[in-house]
């Protein structure tokens, strides 16, 4: 239960408390007298024998400190007697440069230091850093982070000091062979991957580490004496970190988490790991997998690993058939250990108020792995990321805190429940800490005595074990309904008679027509669903398909029946599922988001176009689940996110291959979401146009900048060179509509003297610079172009480029110089008037110019000329539009590009007029801008202006919709071609009650567009 305005939580107070002057805080106090008293009788002797300050144990601070360690953790009491030299040094220094202090000692061990040496000097870092640690989280010196951080760098510095000695050794003994001996890690072919709470830093206070070892025994020359040495290693090295002496021992291991470990030796060969996570990797390993982080011996070889199975832990569609699976794995854990009580989420408020009552319930709780409790927390966090993140990569951050902030500024949880879990987690984090640090042991339950529960709670710092109930438990209780909320199965009502729909049986006809479907249809209809009913779908054939099919059926019914043409859904649905390799990932996504089958079915009634696309490409359904949109300002809105999300998967450096291969699905989600919000009239056609260009131009930028790395290695470099992708028509208007392809040109530079490329070092071959840039085009175009089962990323055509068809690929920029000042057509200058510079590669200081150069040269070519006067611009266009209608006619009243007074006649009125205008204050790539320009100019009056830039917005956003709708080729008579849900999107799109309306609205604007282009430009009449 969250405190009302202007009261404070009890832990919220305690955070308050915080003092910043070592060692002066609140120390909580004693719970036990005796042992107090005990523990001073012990330490006062030991610190005189030392030699040490004896005025200090009585200075006040250090006294309440003294009197909180006795009074409530033998295990800490035991750690200052066995050391008060290391205790008075730490009352000293201060826990910051105490603890850097010994981890710096651990880190200069050398490799040669012998056995013993090494175990002494690990075990007193143990003891020290454990002192550090706990007195800095009880005085709330540092933050959770700091503390979890701290005793994760223990067990690195640690691993790494033993490591390195044991491979040393093994060399020393000729056991093994190192490329190095001086530096024991380099190249060894060894790596030890810190998972679970060491892979995210997050160690408490008395973990054990969950580790992987891994090897490549392929790197030495005796490949079976190194796995048999690695794998003896690995025993020895959990012995050095586990083995009990009267120092006590340095960290618990678990090996458990590596490739099928009831199979395999305790260090498992490199290739045999790739092929098991490759082949066999389950839910639950990818989800641990997320934490995997190097942290000994071969840290490069650690880095290649996660590397190779990084499309087994991020997947490239999203997942949410894992959440099933993660929580399958929490009631497994829920039966096998019996964690505690439950029923939390339905806890009535009365309980919660009453301290008694939540005392009682919380006795013997298990804060990990209970309801409510650590585990809990993490799992949603691991799933989110698990669903999102392999097309978010900034998603993955290994700590919860952190995962959840990303979650929350990307847009996937509501701030509301990233905050309330982060608190709870804190919270617990902390609860557990002060359970573990009494004893130094490995639990995390709860107290099961009133009286030790009490005790605890002062430790924590609360008045009373009442007082800590009342915070603790309604956090947990809020933590458990958003658990609840992303594991339970969706809940929908069902009527009796949809619930047992048997899709085999003789009279299903007869059911559908009883839930309401049209009579006319249900033998129609019964005929697509009995093929649902066996495995004649190769989506429907596992028993965890049929089940969430059978839960989903009711609601794709109920929604279906609700559209104009019921059966029409329910082929498209059913192509849409028999195109699919496994329907588990798309039935459990419409299980997830129960409000797609309400996105879908509208779809599939009014387009039957973006239905046949949908089932040709599964991955752009994604592109409708929306992420929650945050208020604040530094918080990304799904249009900013999608060119956002194309930078971070390239910031992987990933090869080119995998590259394209990650970008497809984010590309075409993003490609249907714009689609779709733009026919549910949710985004206009400017901002649907502008989203869509953002993404072509990211996706290139992304593209171009990897070719050319990968170009680079195998060529050279050519000195001070540089090749630039400039976007016409569409893309370099900024005005990409669906099925947009891209109109390319690329241009390169480079100083006259050079004439060919230096080779890279180590290697490669030598080009001229024409082949260099020819060879870097082509692989640039073949990356935007190449297809896979669902097409490319992008079509693109090049014919606008000098010389069109006929010409290079790429064009020096000296050749476009020159073709513009003598040889250039007036329709290719007035196709310049949309160019707009993209991107571009080159060597360092190179790009600045390149684009100055662009530039420069771009209005050189659209500058008068001498022999292109204002009249001759006009008539070239004139009689350019008059070839296109005798060539390409229209192919129907509502071929709104092609038609007399359509879209094309607005465009060249705009790129005519730019030309004749012939100054760079009058042009601009966007249509639109370009008449304000020219308004501005004085180049058409402002009137004119004004009607043409309404005719232009009216004619893309009619040319959009019918395209979403009807697909590139627009209906020949629409009252008659088109389904009434489809006509009825139309007008509604537009604005008009009818048909009817709109077609003499088209009319008329077509009409008032051709006596504009008359009278600006010129009669439309065949060549003279």
């Amino acid at each position: 239960m969250r405190p009302k305005d202007g009261e404070t939580s009890a832990h919220t107070a305690r955070l308050r408390r915080h003092q910043p002057h070592w060692p002066q805080a609140r120390w909580p106090s004693p719970t036990d007298a005796t042992a107090v008293r005990n523990f001073l009788d012990d330490f006062l002797p030991r610190w005189q024998e030392a030699g040490l300050d004896p005025a200090l144990p009585d200075h006040p601070d250090v006294a309440a400190l003294l009197a909180c360690v006795g009074g409530n953790s033998p295990y800490l009491a035991d750690l200052i007697l066995r050391a008060p030299t290391d205790f008075a040094t730490l009352l000293r220094e201060g826990p910051d440069a105490f603890a850097e202090a010994t981890l710096a000692a651990v880190e200069a061990l050398p490799p040669i230091v012998d056995r013993d040496s090494l175990c002494a000097a690990m075990r007193h870092a143990k003891s020290r850093v454990a002192l550090t640690c706990a007195l800095a989280d009880i005085g709330r010196f540092w933050p959770l982070e700091t503390v979890t951080q701290t005793l994760s760098r223990l067990a690195e510095v640690t691993l790494d000091a033993a490591v390195r000695h044991l491979l040393r050794a093994a060399h020393d003994a000729g056991r093994l062979s190192l490329r190095d001996p001086g530096r024991p890690t380099w190249k060894s072919g060894y790596v030890v991957l810190a998972m679970g709470k060491l892979g995210a830093r997050e160690l408490n206070f008395s973990s054990d580490i969950d580790l992987v070892v891994l090897f490549d025994a392929e790197l030495h020359d005796d490949p079976d004496t190194a796995r048999q040495m690695f794998i003896r290693l690995t025993g020895d090295l959990v012995r050095l970190m586990e083995t009990h002496d009267a120092n006590g021992y340095v960290f618990r291991t678990d090996l458990r988490l590596r490739p099928d470990p009831s199979a395999t030796p305790l260090a498992v060969s490199l290739p045999a790991a790739i092929a098991y996570y490759e082949s066999l990797g389950q839910t639950w390993e990818r989800a641990a997998m997320t934490k995997a982080r190097p942290v000994a011996g071969n840290l490069t070889l650690g880095r290649e690993f996660l590397r190779a199975i990084h499309p087994f832990i991020w997947r490239r569609h999203l997942d949410f058939a894992l959440i099933d699976d993660i929580h399958a794995m929490k009631a497994k854990i829920d039966r096998h250990r019996k964690p505690g009580r439950t029923g939390l989420a339905a806890m009535p408020d009365t309980t919660l108020l009453d301290p008694d009552t939540g005392v009682a319930w919380l006795l013997g709780h298990n804060m990990k792995l209970g309801e409510g409790g650590i585990r809990e927390i993490e799992f949603v966090a691991q799933a989110m990321q698990l669903v999102w993140g392999g097309r978010t990569p900034s998603l993955r951050d290994r700590t919860t805190l952190g995962a959840l902030r990303t979650l929350t500024r990307s847009g996937h949880m509501p701030r509301e429940d990233a905050q309330v879990l982060a608190r709870a987690y804190r919270l617990l984090r902390e609860v557990e800490h002060r359970v573990q640090m009494r004893a130094d042991q490995q639990t995390h339950d709860l107290p099961t005595t009133v009286e030790r529960f009490d005790a605890l709670a002062i430790f924590l710092g609360y008045a009373s074990g009442g007082d800590f109930a009342l915070d603790l438990l309604p956090q947990m209780r809020a933590a458990r309904r958003i658990f609840e909320h992303h594991f339970s199965s969706p809940t929908r009502a069902t009527a009796a008679e949809e619930a047992d729909l048997d899709l085999g049986a003789d009279d299903l006809p007869a059911r559908l027509g009883e839930l309401g479907f049209p009579e006319t249809d249900c033998v129609a209809a019964a005929s697509i669903m009995e093929h649902w009913a066996g495995n004649s779908r190769r989506a429907l054939r596992s028993e965890r398909a049929h089940a969430l099919l059978r839960g989903l059926l009711p609601a794709l019914l109920k929604s279906f029946m609700a559209r104009r043409d019921p059966l029409a859904c329910l082929r498209h649905f059913d192509t849409l599922l028999s195109r699919q390799r496994a329907g588990v990932q798309l039935l459990s996504l419409l299980e997830r988001n129960p409000s797609l089958l309400e996105r879908i079915a509208a779809i599939f009634d009014a387009s039957p176009f973006l239905a046949s696309h949908l089932a040709d490409t599964p991955s752009a359904l994604e592109g409708l689940l929306e992420v929650q949109e945050e208020e604040d300002e530094d918080i990304s809105s799904a249009p900013a996110l999608a060119p956002r999300q194309v930078q971070l998967l390239a910031d992987e450096k990933p090869d080119l291959e995998t590259l394209v291969m990650r970008l497809r699905p984010v590309v075409r989600a993003e490609e249907f979401r714009l689609s779709v919000a733009r026919l549910e009239g949710r985004v206009d056609e400017d901002a649907a146009a502008h989203d869509r260009t953002a993404m072509a131009d990211a996706v290139m930028s992304v593209l171009l900048d990897c070719v050319f790395e990968t170009h680079r290695t195998r060529y050279g470099h050519v000195k001070g060179g540089g090749m630039a992708v400039v976007a016409l028509g569409k893309a370099g208007s900024r005005e990409m509509m669906a099925g947009s392809d891209l109109d390319l040109m690329l241009v390169f530079d480079h100083p006259e003297e050079v004439m060919q490329s230096t080779p890279a070092q180590g290697g490669g071959k030598s080009l001229s610079v024409s082949q260099y840039y020819l060879r870097l085009s082509h692989a640039f175009i073949a990356a935007l172009t190449a297809p896979d089962a669902e097409g490319p990323l992008y079509p693109v055509d090049m014919r606008l480029r000098p010389s069109g068809a006929a010409g290079p690929v790429a064009v020096p920029l000296s050749a476009f110089r020159r073709y513009h000042a003598e040889e250039s057509w007036t329709w290719e200058r007035m196709a310049l008037t949309r160019a707009r510079f993209i991107t571009q590669v080159g060597e360092r200081g190179t790009r600045t110019r390149l684009k100055k150069t662009w530039q420069t040269d771009l209005d050189a070519a659209l500058a008068p000329r001498s022999d292109s006067p204002p009249e001759r611009l006009r008539a070239d266009a004139a009689a350019m539009r008059h070839r296109l209608a005798r060539d390409l006619p229209p192919s129907s009243p509502w071929d709104i590009k092609r038609r007399e007074g359509g879209l094309m006649e607005v465009e060249f009125i705009a790129q005519t007029l730019q030309l004749v205008a012939g100054t760079a204050k009058a042009r601009s790539p966007v249509t639109a801008q370009a008449f304000h320009l020219l308004a501005r100019e004085k180049v058409i009056s402002r009137d004119d202006a004004q009607v043409l830039i309404a005719a232009d917005e009216y004619w893309r956003s009619l040319q959009s919709v019918l395209r979403l709708l009807c697909g590139p080729t627009p209906p020949i008579d629409p009252a008659q071609d088109l389904p009434p849900a489809t006509l009825d999107l139309l007008c509604r799109s537009m604005n008009v009650s009818g048909i009817d309306v709109l077609a003499t609205d088209v009319a008329q604007l077509a009409e008032t567009v051709r006596a504009l282009f008359v009278r600006l430009i010129g009669p439309v009449e065949p060549d003279s």
